[in-house]
């Protein structure tokens, strides 16, 4: 792990990833185990993804918003050159070197990156523009991208979440807990307008199959920001789920996998 100093710590980033968000006042959401979890549930979309944008070509690659390093690895493994991961949590490098062998790790503000023009060819990020002012953080993506370079992004919409029986449904105590903590659950809709405002070229998928219900979503949920009877109604709503076991449930958390290329005509390249 190669450290760079730090930089602007500003006013944004990453409680979804571990760090403290800037719209909100959360720190550590959620835990590093459930974040792991989480990343292993997006393993296979994410490669596909990280496949189409050619990441073994990569040679400069920024995982943004990268916390404990749930993926940081991954990136290191899987590009063509080097990877910098950047958080705005210092404490997310000190307490988990190892997940960052291989990069160079800086703690900055994902809406003010410290990063020339045209510094990286691929950008990752992961259930992190949520946290952002998005329409900021993507001009700095695109600023620090070069010609041809490319965002890999996922990102949720929980104002799309599709539950039953109805009393496994904790939707409404998603999108709560979410705005109360700073975020924006529905930013996976906004995204494609978003981008290509942006000058991006977009292409944007789903996941392609209904999984079974996780506990997982129970686990996540319980960290946010909770009212007493919010965290009542996750109770019920646990119980529920666990007494239904064997018995068909849908609890589908529609994600938006991102592709988003930046024009080689923006600087005048053929």
């Amino acid at each position: 792990m190669n450290t760079v100093g730090q930089a602007n710590r500003g006013t944004s980033d990453f409680a979804s990833r571990g760090a403290t968000n800037g719209r909100g006042f959360m720190d550590d959401l959620p835990s590093r185990n459930l974040l792991e979890r989480q990343a292993a549930w997006l393993a296979p979309a994410r490669a596909r993804l990280l496949r189409r944008a050619n990441v073994a070509r990569r040679r400069r690659v920024l995982d943004l918003a990268c916390a404990g390093g749930a993926v940081t690895e991954e990136l290191v493994r899987r590009s063509g050159g080097g990877v910098v991961a950047l958080d705005r949590d210092q404490n997310a490098f000190a307490a988990h070197p190892r997940q960052f062998r291989g990069a160079t790790v800086i703690c900055g503000d994902a809406e003010r990156l410290p990063f020339a023009d045209g510094t990286f060819d691929l950008v990752f990020c992961q259930f992190a523009l949520m946290w952002l002012d998005v329409s900021a953080a993507l001009r700095e993506i695109g600023r620090v991208l070069a010609p041809g370079g490319a965002l890999v992004a996922l990102e949720p919409d929980y104002g799309g979440m599709i539950e039953h029986p109805p009393e496994i449904a904790v939707g409404a105590l998603w999108l709560a807990a979410l705005e109360r903590a700073g975020a924006d659950p529905c930013v996976g809709r906004k995204l494609p307008a978003l981008l290509a405002a942006a000058g991006f070229e977009v292409r944007v998928d789903l996941l392609d199959r209904l999984e079974p219900p996780s506990p997982l979503r129970f686990d996540l949920l319980s960290e946010l920001p909770l009212t007493e009877a919010e965290r009542a109604a996750l109770d019920r709503a646990r119980r529920a789920d666990a007494s239904l076991e064997g018995v068909p449930r849908v609890a589908h958390l529609p994600m938006f996998l991102v592709t988003a290329e930046v024009s080689m005509r923006r600087s005048g390249c053929a």
